[in-house]
């Protein structure tokens, strides 16, 4: 058992309250034991931990990311989303090798661990998604996880799949791993978008996830050349496409949601469909900026994500937090979206999302021991009067003091104790450096 004395509980409680007390957190085993004041009184026995001047949060909750390409990080910038995925991102990711996408995933979760994230939900690329798995569950951190799916004619040969071989290799996936790692990794099936996925391949998946319960994890309404392709497709707009196909529902996770119309917003609305707000990729693709005020107005569960690397160049929450914040203020005013809001979005609401908001996404007795950190005593988060402002408007991975998963220490004060990043930066750089030369 261990007592975390003295610092300030920082978190959004599941009943909607918010919650903010200089006291004590007892960690026993994998959970939340206790939370109260004195705590060494009652567990005499309990290694002590003094975090005195230091903020008790919830780990972040990354609803959408892409590990496979934290390698290529930097290699596509200024583009816009089709020629970014045709030109840059679909090559690259064909010439991945197994020693090329191990480095590639271990890089993103040590980089995500270092910057407060314990949960994440990743989207693989079509070959060698076992080895992203298999960093996952070495890494300790906590995973949704699967192969993206690609096989409507018209892709490049070197990534477009057979239907049922793509299945079938996503199943192999989800027997391998799922629940691997004492129950943290899971699995999440992740055909690409409408673009690239034909209706058989989107209906058997969704068929298999309401069956088995799983997650079906895909991208929708990010681009308005995106948008166009789905209705020249299949005459219909995008999340429209996926109630006629009766995929809708409340394990269907979107990516993006940025060029979404009213009646597609009372279908996510319906439905209890799952939003990602990715707002730095959809700012520097040009995408646009997703309606997020109206979403949360209208009670649709709304996670946040880094998206990409190539698309974002790092992994934070906290640049997400602030950008999700600040880039609905010119066009709806200041107070359409408060720090609150962004902070609740890293964590309870990634929580709702994944669907464990009953486990994780807030300091509550009882739940998973997935606990940061914070020292907010740093040049650049201080002074401050408002903690949450403090962390969504000026904190960075600096400020992140220590991170838990299942109530293990995976990062403590700058140093990855799951992850070998010895020779990480070295490796990654001389991979990427020949990709770019095949190009």
């Amino acid at each position: 058992m261990l007592i975390l004395k003295g610092g300030t509980v920082l978190t959004y409680l599941n009943n909607g309250k918010f919650y903010c007390e200089k006291t004590d957190v007892l960690i026993k085993d994998t959970k939340i034991k206790k939370i109260g004041k004195n705590l060494q009184k009652e567990f005499k026995d309990a290694i002590i931990e003094n975090v005195e001047d230091k903020y008790i949060i919830p780990g972040f909750v990354q609803s959408h990311i892409h590990l496979c390409q934290v390698l290529f990080k930097g290699s596509a910038d200024d583009m816009e989303l089709m020629d970014w995925l045709e030109k840059r991102i679909w090559p690259l990711e064909a010439m991945h090798t197994a020693e090329s996408i191990s480095i590639s995933a271990k890089m993103g979760i040590a980089e995500l661990m270092s910057g407060g994230t314990t949960t994440v939900v990743d989207m693989g690329t079509i070959r060698h998604t076992e080895y992203i798995a298999e960093e996952l569950v070495n890494s300790g951190i906590r995973a949704f996880f699967g192969k993206t799916m690609m096989d409507r004619k018209g892709l490049p040969d070197f990534l477009k799949e057979d239907t049922q071989k793509s299945i079938e290799d996503s199943l192999d996936l989800y027997n391998k791993y799922h629940g691997k790692g004492d129950g943290r990794i899971k699995y999440a099936f992740a055909p690409r978008f409408a673009v690239s996925c034909t209706d058989e391949l989107l209906k058997q998946v969704s068929d298999i996830c309401k069956d088995k319960g799983l997650l079906f994890h895909t991208h929708a309404s990010e681009n308005k050349k995106e948008i166009e392709l789905v209705k020249e497709l299949t005459g219909m707009k995008n999340i429209e496409y996926f109630e006629k196909k009766e995929i809708a529902g409340e394990n269907l996770l979107l990516a993006h949601c940025v060029w979404v119309d009213d009646e597609e917003r009372e279908i996510l609305k319906k439905y209890n469909i799952k939003v990602i707000h990715c707002p730095s990729a959809n700012m520097k693709l040009a995408s646009g900026i997703a309606p997020i005020p109206k979403y949360l107005k209208d009670k649709i569960t709304v996670g946040l994500g880094a998206d990409g690397a190539p698309c974002n160049n790092n992994l934070s929450m906290f640049k997400e937090m602030k950008l999700a914040a600040l880039i609905q203020k010119p066009f709806h005013g200041p107070t359409c979206m408060n720090a609150g809001e962004a902070f609740k979005m890293a964590t309870l609401g990634g929580a709702k999302v994944v669907g464990m908001e009953n486990e994780i996404g807030s300091i509550e007795e009882g739940k998973k021991a997935d606990i940061v950190i914070l020292d907010l005593e740093k040049i650049n988060s201080s002074p401050y009067f408002d903690p949450v402002s403090s962390i969504v408007y000026s904190a960075a991975f600096s400020n992140v003091d220590k991170v838990f998963i299942d109530g293990k220490v995976v990062y403590n004060n700058g140093k990855h104790l799951t992850i070998n990043t010895e020779h990480l930066v070295k490796d990654a750089n001389v991979i990427l450096r020949d990709f770019m030369v095949k190009l």
